[in-house]
């Protein structure tokens, strides 16, 4: 319980940010499976 209390607090002190990281970690997906899909272009 300690653990899911922590996680909520600090998702509540960061909200402005947690977007922004969110869509960091979404474009770091996109460019990791562009850039393995990469050779089967050329």
């Amino acid at each position: 319980m300690v653990t899911l209390s922590l996680i909520r607090s600090v998702a509540q002190r960061s909200h402005s940010t947690l977007i922004q990281d969110a869509a960091g970690a979404a474009a770091l997906v996109v460019m990791l499976v562009v850039g393995l899909h990469l050779p089967a272009f050329i």
